[in-house]
Parts: structure tokens; C-alpha cells; sequence
């Protein structure tokens, strides 16, 4: 069932938060020069559908039910819509002829992967976290490899199938404009900056501690605060040295270029960009209550590996936190010299290694 035409088709799915869609974005560059025409397939209404709008890409949106390890009414309905979900997938499929499925992950790749492996194309997934979610789950499978960031994933995957990838870093995030930065601020560039990112909704309890240990911090620092979606605090808008962002797209590649440390949630592409930028980072996972707990395993792997210095939310304080970022600072070059040695660093080169050989395989 090879393609008439020269060029290569590659389908890429994932969905459901932006952590699903941001490394599929990633790979389109290096897809795009190797001569991939791409379609994406997500859900009917999904951030993935917001994100990938930006680009010239055809899209495909497909019913999708969620697989809840508790007991709920949608329990009832949500096979329903998987099913659906997956005759809409194989239709998609058939009409695209792909040489590869790419998988980023999240509910909605569940329909796409399985429909591409009954109708025989090749499915490369990757897991975000350190263990796989249930999504995930339900295509290793019938994946062809199953790409993963941590070492310590690789022992829960099949080992024929396992390969340690890292995470896809939009490339223009290593091409920030430090001065651009300051400017857009207003800071001074002799004071060093702590840059603080909640995730996209904001952390409550991050900016909560964040904003309390402003009078230490400031004595020493300055600080930009990515705080979520209406959660500026106006009390604090004409604070010298702090500036508070809701949320940040095409201006985040030269703040990342102005930071000398980040304080960060550990949701596993977030701190696969600090590797790959390397910056000396403080992890305060999302505490087990509000996830499925893989933030706090994601935080371990990278403070045994020397990349990161991890925080609990549950002792969260003004003060320790201003300690933290103290001693962070302090001890920077030894999480530079750790995150300098990582091999993670290649990770589009090894993925699109692993797609040709499939799709040249098909």
C-alpha cells in the first residue's frame, strides 16, 4: 500500500492538555525539511485543535472519551464515543495513506493509534512521564517503538520496543534575545532573574509563596512571574524588579534567554526544556492529591540525575523558599556541569531517526 507520489505522509495525534501537542509542534521543522506532509488528528474541540491552528496543517477532529480509573456515569458512555472515535480514525487514515502514526499521548490517541495498526501502519508513541499513563498503556502494544525522557522508564516498557529519547524542544526556544527581554520588563541587567512558571493555569500555591517572599527575594534578584490566566495580583503591578505575565508565547524564548534560575512545576515537558536550555532549576511538583502523582516522580529522576532541586508543595514557605533559591543559585554550576553531560539533549535527531525507519519500513 506504498504512496504513488515521493513524498512521505505522517499523521501526529496527541491531545488533551498542551503537554500532549507542544513536542508534536516541536518535531514539525524537522519533518517539514525531510520532505513529511503532515495531518494532525485530535479531538473535535481540544487544545490541540487552538494550537495547531497556528499552523499550515490539515486537521482532523474525532470523537474521544476519556478512560477514568474511577467510577463515574461517563463510564457508560465515554466506550461509546471511543468506539466512534475509532471508525472516524480509520476513515481519516485510509483517505490520508500514512507511511507513520506519531503519538504523543492523552485520550484522543487511543482511537488513532489503534486504528492505525489494524489497517497495518506503523505507530511510534512517546510517554511524557515517568510512568506510562493509561492512554499510553493501551497502545504499547501494537507501537512499533515507544519513545520515554526517563531512565527509569525504560524498565516498564517492553525492552524491543524502548527507546530513551528525551522530550522534542521547540527549537526557536534556544534562540531568545536577552536584551529584548530586559526591555520588555524594564529590568536592569546586573541583578540576576528568577523566572517562575506555574504551568498553563497558574499554580495557586506557587504564586501564593512566590508573591510572599517578594521582600527577600527582591534584595537580591529580580523576578518574572508567568502566573496563569487572571491571576495577576494589581496590588503588585508597580513593583520594581517584579513583572507578572498571565501567560507567554512568542516573547518565552527570550525570557528563558534572561533567566539564570526557574522555579517551575515538574510536568515532564516543562522540565525537559530546562534541560535542554539548561537552566538551574527548583522543582515544587503538583502534590499526588491533585495528579495522578507523576510530578513528583518526574521531580525525583531529574534531582537524583543532578538536574534539578526539588521542593514539596506540602511545606511550601515564604521563607524556605527564598533559602532554596539562595542555595540554588549558589550551587548553579553543578546542575550546568550535570544537564552539560545529558544525552537527552538530541532528542528530535533520535525521533526522527526512529520515524524514517519506520515509515521506509511500511
Amino acid at each position: 500500500m506504498g504512496n504513488l507520489n515521493s513524498n512521505k505522509k505522517i499523521v501526529l495525534t496527541g491531545g488533551g492538555t498542551a503537554g500532549h501537542v507542544t513536542p508534536n509542534i516541536a518535531l514539525f521543522p524537522s519533518l517539514k525539511d525531510a520532505g513529511y506532509e503532515i495531518s494532525y488528528i485530535g479531538s473535535y474541540d481540544g487544545i490541540e485543535k487552538k494550537l495547531i491552528t497556528d499552523f499550515d496543517i490539515p486537521y482532523y477532529g474525532i470523537a474521544t472519551g476519556k478512560f477514568r480509573r474511577y467510577l463515574d456515569i461517563k463510564n457508560l458512555t465515554d466506550p461509546f464515543r471511543v468506539i466512534k472515535g475509532l471508525g472516524e480514525a480509520r476513515k481519516y487514515l485510509k483517505k490520508i495513506d500514512p507511511d507513520v502514526v506519531f503519538s504523543k499521548g492523552g485520550f484522543v490517541s487511543v482511537p488513532v493509534v489503534r486504528a492505525a495498526a489494524s489497517l497495518h501502519i506503523p505507530c511510534i508513541i512517546h510517554e511524557s512521564d515517568m510512568t506510562p499513563g493509561l492512554a499510553n498503556k493501551l497502545c504499547i502494544p501494537v507501537a512499533k517503538k515507544v519513545c520515554c525522557n526517563f531512565p527509569e522508564t525504560m524498565a516498564m516498557l517492553p525492552k524491543e520496543k524502548a527507546v530513551l529519547t528525551g522530550s522534542p524542544i521547540r527549537e526557536e526556544l534556544t534562540k531568545g534575545d536577552k536584551i529584548a527581554a530586559l526591555d520588555m520588563c524594564g529590568f536592569t541587567a546586573n541583578k540576576p532573574v528568577i523566572m517562575v512558571i506555574g504551568g498553563s493555569l497558574g499554580a495557586a500555591s506557587i504564586n501564593k509563596v512566590v508573591r510572599e517572599a517578594l521582600p527577600k527575594l527582591l534584595t537580591d534578584f529580580q523576578v518574572i512571574h508567568i502566573c496563569g490566566k487572571d491571576k495577576i495580583d494589581n496590588m503588585l503591578l508597580h513593583m520594581e524588579g517584579y513583572i507578572q505575565f498571565e501567560y507567554v508565547k512568542a516573547e518565552l524564548k527570550d525570557l528563558f534567554a534572561l533567566a539564570d534560575l526557574v522555579i517551575s512545576r515538574a510536568g515532564a515537558n516543562s522540565i525537559c526544556e530546562l534541560l535542554a536550555l539548561k537552566k538551574p532549576n527548583l522543582l515544587i511538583p503538583l502534590p499526588a492529591e491533585s495528579s495522578r502523582g507523576d510530578q513528583i516522580l518526574n521531580a525525583k529522576s531529574f534531582e537524583s540525575q543532578g538536574f534539578s532541586m526539588v521542593l514539596d508543595d506540602d511545606s511550601l514557605s515564604a521563607d524556605l523558599l527564598a533559602e532554596k533559591v539562595m542555595e540554588l543559585y549558589f550551587t548553579r554550576q553543578t546542575y550546568l556541569d550535570a544537564m552539560g553531560k545529558s544525552n537527552l539533549l538530541a532528542s528530535i535527531k533520535s525521533i526522527m531517526k526512529l520515524i524514517d525507519d519506520a515509515a521506509a519500513h511500511k
